[in-house]
């Protein structure tokens, strides 16, 4: 089968190898879609801090059941799927909680594991995620970034009738508004600086949207929430500026996420969380429960996904799909890697 590999930043090589068969518990994946992530951007430029090279990436995948081993008597042969991407101990305080997400050793496929990127994957049959017989393959790969949506708006508490705010219009934020929404928010204004991305999320649904560099995020606040102003505010752009306006912005007893990744350490006015009396939580990727929700959301139609498929490479132009991002900044939401 090919394999594709990433022997140092910027570099990607293809080499045939012999097929993984699965083990007992284990299930073999015939791939068919690979999702880039912004994690999967950060290994390729060599910015990424937890992992080595050589590495084969790959974890926003879909595919369809090969083969199984034995005892695997619930996925069958021909079945939609995909998987989560997690190595766990099982015995580290948070994963003897239920918190395995932030297990003390943890390791992903893709990035301190070997990925998917390559004809047949094989994986633990409780990793598996099915899918519902409709989806396409495009839709199987977009289950991982929903599943953080998931995950992290479950952090935010009850979004019933409450205003949000979420700061950066990307893949995740716009995943995060449309979550935000399915939670039941009463409004959901999500903010960027870029116009293309603002206006998929007006594609989706959202209610409003804000160009912070031709709005000020309280002018944006007071147009649309009036005197009631917002109650969660979400970090997903990992910008310091964008952090201190949600900090400051958000209503007494308040809330604010934080999903973004940081390049560099941000400041917060702690004097600010204090006297206010917010919550600042953080999330980290998501459970298996978190993936089978976005599903169902997914296939309600409740979180869209089809806006958001910018653009398809083949398997043999994997280097492309980068190049092609590195281009084109800000207009390009999710690239698909097509395996047939």
């Amino acid at each position: 089968m090919r394999q594709a590999i990433m022997p140092k930043p910027g570099i990607i090589e293809f080499q045939q190898v012999a097929d993984p068969s699965p083990k007992a518990g284990q299930v073999q994946i015939r791939v068919q879609r690979i999702g880039v992530c912004g994690s999967d951007i950060h290994v390729y430029y060599g910015k990424h801090p937890f992992v080595s090279y050589p590495l084969i990436q790959g974890h926003e995948f879909s595919g369809v059941v090969e083969a199984v081993g034995h005892g695997v008597d619930n996925i069958k042969i021909a079945d939609k799927v995909t998987a989560t991407p997690q190595e766990v101990c099982g015995q580290c305080p948070p994963c003897r909680r239920g918190q395995y997400n932030a297990c003390e050793v943890l390791k992903v496929r893709g990035f301190q594991a070997p990925g998917c990127a390559q004809d047949l994957f094989v994986t633990e049959a409780d990793k598996i995620v099915k899918l519902p017989d409709n989806f396409i393959p495009e839709q199987g790969a977009f289950v991982e970034p929903v599943a953080v949506a998931v995950h992290s708006t479950g952090q935010a508490g009850d979004l019933t009738g409450k205003n949000v705010v979420v700061s950066g219009a990307g893949t995740i934020g716009n995943f995060v508004a449309q979550a935000c929404k399915s939670r039941g928010a009463k409004k959901v204004l999500i903010t960027d600086i870029s116009d293309y991305r603002l206006e998929i999320a007006k594609q989706v649904g959202i209610d409003a949207v804000c160009n912070v560099k031709n709005q000020s995020l309280e002018d944006a606040v007071k147009q649309e929430f009036g005197d009631d102003g917002f109650d969660v505010g979400v970090e997903v752009a990992g910008v310091e500026a964008s952090l201190k306006s949600l900090v400051t912005g958000v209503g007494k007893g308040g809330t604010v996420l934080i999903v973004g990744v940081y390049e560099e350490m941000p400041k917060v006015d702690m004097s600010v969380v204090c006297e206010h009396e917010l919550t600042v939580k953080g999330s980290m990727m998501y459970r298996h429960d978190d993936w089978v929700q976005a599903v169902e959301w997914m296939a309600s139609g409740q979180v869209k996904t089809a806006p958001l498929d910018s653009k398809h490479f083949s398997f043999e132009d994997y280097l492309l799909a980068y190049k092609f991002i590195e281009d084109e900044g800000d207009k390009v939401m999710k690239v698909m890697i097509d395996l047939n």
